[in-house]
């Protein structure tokens, strides 16, 4: 066989390797899709509970189970990154809404990790079921998995902006998103009102969906600054610890500053480098009114202590606090989803737009599925009935017939020519003998309890309603207000059974200011030896000893205490002798 060398320059092959690799991460890994809110491996995950039927009213399933079905059908990438998303749409504190209901140890808000996915269980929770996952096969395209030997949803139908409500993180080439969580009932609104204005400009839609709801709680100091984040996509969320001060109820008892609430971006680690924190500054003593630390948080919330002396200044402690450790942070906000195929930063309307979109495509399928079942339901109703007033006919028919597809023809054509049995007086009937194929092989089905009276008052009940049925898809699909009808009655009733009142406070909260106390200017002398040691002498102990160090330091400097000082440093080779050498060689 014949060598097929290809020639071509290195540095386009490499440009364009690089780049289909980037938009991999991009689009296929790392940034969510804007229509459900979803990154690809949260989507099958779900959608892998939802085939094994984890149902919220359904017994738990060891997450090893779940991890490696999903890896086996859906996401091959390795089953850490599977698992951990698992573990994250579990955490309450983590998510606006939990999407799984872990049995075991998920990990905590102190940065406790999940135990291993062999010891741990999971279902799907009911939102997830009902809002996430509800009419998969009546809405949403199913593509092929990475070997084409299984389907899985392009996306999943939420029904809810899940971009907003559950937020999202990821790292890809050259981009990254951060989207804080909001709540739930405050985005049904705002979705409502653009329904109602498509108009409404970003700063008219804060009237509902303020600002972010953090899990956690806590505080947003910020609050003029959010109008902007909202217009860009972009930009910095002062968050803030919540405190509360607990006097003590008897003289000998202390006064107390109470932690309640932490910032979203101390959820994991930070609250034992925020002790740590506040340990140092004791310490160094900037916080000398502080006598004792204790963590006292369990499952019930967040209570962290620091226990005061008498007539501490509480505000100043605050400050401190806010100033000097994570009790105040920022959140990066970087609003980037995958849109028509592409990432893009969006906008708070952007968002929304690009949800409803999702919506109205899947109402639209949706309803014109059910129509047509309806549609087929009535054609063979109707075919039924219609037997029933002349079923004496249908039997002389079926006795007389030598096989299966004879009847069928008869009934359908009312062509007797073929049937061998006659009943006098039915050759005149038989021109009522025009029913459908679909009306006839229901004939043929039909059980022979269809013919009392009853089960025929069932029959025309049950066409009756089919009716209305298919009288209410029409309406629905007619025009664009009856949609935005349908989906905001749906968006009341998501936010009837699963709102919760807001978690964040927003407000403009003032600056923490904390002025350290003024170092006293005085003369000092810097020394270093040969041996790159340096120190800072006071300008006494300097002149008490001034020989014994000039000699012993061949680096002297007089200087102030609140100066800076440049140090140049090079590497020397020291003689046997251990006298200084000369620059410019490394040491051995």
């Amino acid at each position: 066989m014949a060598e097929k060398i290809i020639k071509t320059e290195y540095s386009e092959e490499m440009q364009k390797s690089y780049m289909n690799y980037s938009m991999s991460v991009i689009t296929a890994r790392a940034i969510p899709d804007a229509r459900d809110g979803l990154k690809p491996v949260q989507r099958r995950v779900l959608y892998d509970m939802s085939e094994l039927h984890l149902n919220h009213d359904k017994p738990h399933r060891k997450s090893a189970r779940i991890v490696g079905d999903t890896m086996g059908k859906y996401h091959p990438h390795g089953d850490s990154s599977i698992y951990e998303t698992l573990v994250v749409m579990s955490q309450v504190f983590k998510k606006g809404v939990p999407l799984v209901n872990g049995h075991g140890n998920f990990g905590s808000i102190e940065g406790d990790g999940a135990a291993a996915m062999r010891y741990t269980e999971a279902r799907l929770e009911k939102f997830a079921e009902e809002v996430y996952l509800k009419d998969l096969d009546k809405t949403v395209e199913f593509i092929p998995n990475y070997d084409e030997t299984e389907k899985e949803p392009e996306v999943l139908p939420v029904r809810v902006p899940n971009l907003l409500i559950n937020g999202a993180e990821g790292i890809a080439v050259g981009m990254s998103t951060s989207i804080p969580p909001h709540n739930l009932v405050e985005v049904v609104d705002a979705v409502q009102a653009y329904i109602d204005n498509p108009d409404i400009s970003v700063r008219e839609l804060m009237e509902y969906l303020p600002g972010p709801d953090f899990p956690t709680g806590g505080i947003i100091a910020n609050k003029s600054d959010l109008p902007s984040i909202y217009e860009t996509g972009m930009g910095k969320i002062k968050l803030r610890g919540k405190i509360e001060v607990e006097l003590g109820k008897r003289k000998a008892d202390k006064d107390k500053l109470i932690i309640t609430e932490i910032p979203y971006t101390m959820v994991g680690a930070g609250i034992n480098k925020f002790l740590m924190d506040i340990a140092d500054l004791v310490e160094n003593k900037k916080l000398t009114d502080v006598i004792d630390i204790s963590n006292q948080s369990n499952k019930e919330g967040i209570r962290i202590v620091l226990e005061l002396r008498k007539d501490a200044d509480v505000e100043k402690i605050r400050n401190i606090l806010y100033k000097k450790t994570k009790l105040e942070d920022t959140y990066g906000v970087n609003m980037l989803a995958i849109a028509e195929g592409r990432p893009e930063i969006l906008n708070l309307k952007g968002i929304l737009k690009n949800y409803l979109d999702f919506q109205y495509k899947n109402a639209t399928r949706k309803y014109q599925v059910l129509l047509d079942k309806e549609l087929e339901k009535k054609e063979i109703k109707e075919g039924l009935i219609k037997a029933c007033d002349i079923i004496d006919l249908i039997i002389a028919v079926l006795r007389g017939s030598k096989n299966l597809k004879d009847a069928k023809n008869c009934l359908m054509t009312g062509d007797i020519s073929n049937i061998s049995f006659r009943v006098k007086g039915f050759e005149e009937d038989a021109k009522k003998l025009c029913f459908t194929e679909k009306q006839a092989s229901a004939i043929l089905e039909m059980r022979l309890y269809k013919l009392i009276g009853l089960e025929i008052l069932q029959l025309e009940k049950e066409f009756k309603e089919t009716l209305a049925k298919i009288k209410e898809y029409e309406k629905i699909l007619s025009s664009r207000k009856n949609m935005d009808e349908v989906i905001k009655k749906d968006l009341d009733y998501i936010k009837s059974e699963y709102g919760t009142p807001r978690k964040t406070l927003i407000e403009d909260g003032k600056e923490a200011v904390y002025d350290e106390a003024a170092v006293t200017v005085s003369e000092v002398t810097f020394v270093m030896d040969r041996f790159g040691y340096c120190k800072i002498l006071d300008k006494n102990t300097y002149d008490r000893n001034k020989e014994t160090i000039e000699t012993e330091n061949p680096f002297v400097v007089n200087c102030l205490n609140t100066d800076k000082i440049c140090i140049f440093y090079e590497y020397w080779k020291f003689t046997s002798d251990k006298s200084i050498g000369y620059p410019g060689r490394k040491a051995s």
